[in-house]
């Protein structure tokens, strides 16, 4: 078929790359602008836009996709199919209606669940055991259109959203691949989603960052998975703001919550709300790199 891709973060080279692998022309890429990185705020492209250079598709990067002249040129482009995976902006009514088969989506989790922004975080900030992904038809509600097919997946109970968000863009090239298949047979299928289900996933910020250890163990142990890259849970040691990349929950302990338990060689042991440790494995100090906690004390000894 002939595609109009759109997508912009790694998420969504997987699912380019084996539209391209599978034989459908793709016809062009939109991605969003790049933006400038690092200390010489050099303009880095996205890695939608390096995989399609990469392929030799004509590149395009509007600011927005709602101005009439952009949709006039997607019209020209004569497109079968648009298929989009985290492109990063709400499509208009207009630009849906112009592939002559189907306007598709890749989500990354188990519609009607997790509707919104930030799905693969917010399964794992719930502790949830299996997510998935779901290629549905693009519609005017936000993530509700029909489904047309879904893969599930395990989340792995030491799993962070970073290693997760990895596995499910390829889970999702393959959902795709399967979706677009049908769809050019005539043998998709097209299920109402129905209502939502669940809490919204709203976009992650810093506020969710710092730990409440009157909370329990585990939903500690999630919130340093969930956020991982960003924002990150923090925690206060030593008088400053830290990182913390990877913990798991330890044995019982009768100190109070927030309470350095034990600081040695296996990590960094702190009482939480339900009786139990939450043992911190990795941290990151302020203008430092990521380490392991036990590497952190050998400069930062902490009192127990």
């Amino acid at each position: 078929m002939r595609v109009v891709f759109m997508g912009t973060p790694d998420f969504a080279v997987p699912s380019l790359r084996r539209l391209i692998a599978d034989g459908h022309e793709v016809i062009a890429v939109f991605t969003q602008p790049d933006k400038p990185k690092n200390r010489g705020m050099k303009l880095i492209p996205t890695p939608v836009k390096a995989a399609a250079m990469e392929a030799g598709i004509p590149v395009f990067q509007p600011t927005t996709v709602r101005d009439e002249a952009v949709l006039e040129e997607i019209r020209q482009m004569e497109p079968e199919l648009l298929a989009v995976a985290a492109y990063g902006k709400i499509l208009p009514e207009a630009l849906l209606q112009i592939p002559t088969v189907a306007a598709v989506n890749v989500h990354s989790s188990l519609l009607p669940k997790y509707r919104g922004a930030a799905p693969i975080n917010w399964a794992i900030l719930n502790g949830d055991e299996e997510t998935g992904v779901t290629i549905q038809h693009l519609g005017v509600e936000l993530d509700a259109g029909d489904i047309i097919t879904v893969r599930k997946t395990p989340i792995d109970p030491q799993e962070d959203a970073a290693q997760l968000y990895t596995r499910l863009a390829e889970l999702g090239a393959e959902a795709l691949s399967e979706a677009v298949s049908a769809l050019a047979d005539g043998t998709a299928r097209r299920i109402p989603q129905g209502e939502a289900v669940g809490p919204y996933a709203a976009m992650l910020s810093k506020e969710m960052s710092p730990i409440d250890w009157n909370k329990n163990a585990q939903t500690i142990v999630n919130q340093v998975r969930g956020l991982i890259p960003w924002p990150c849970a923090t925690a206060q040691l030593n008088g400053e703001t830290v990182k913390v990349f990877r913990a798991a929950v330890g044995a019982e302990t009768k100190a109070a919550p927030g309470t350095v338990v034990s600081a040695d060689k296996r990590g960094i042991a702190i009482a939480a709300g339900d009786g139990r440790q939450v043992l911190v494995l990795e941290l990151q100090r302020p203008g430092s790199k990521r380490m392991a906690a036990a590497d952190y004390l050998l400069g930062h000894p902490i009192n127990v």
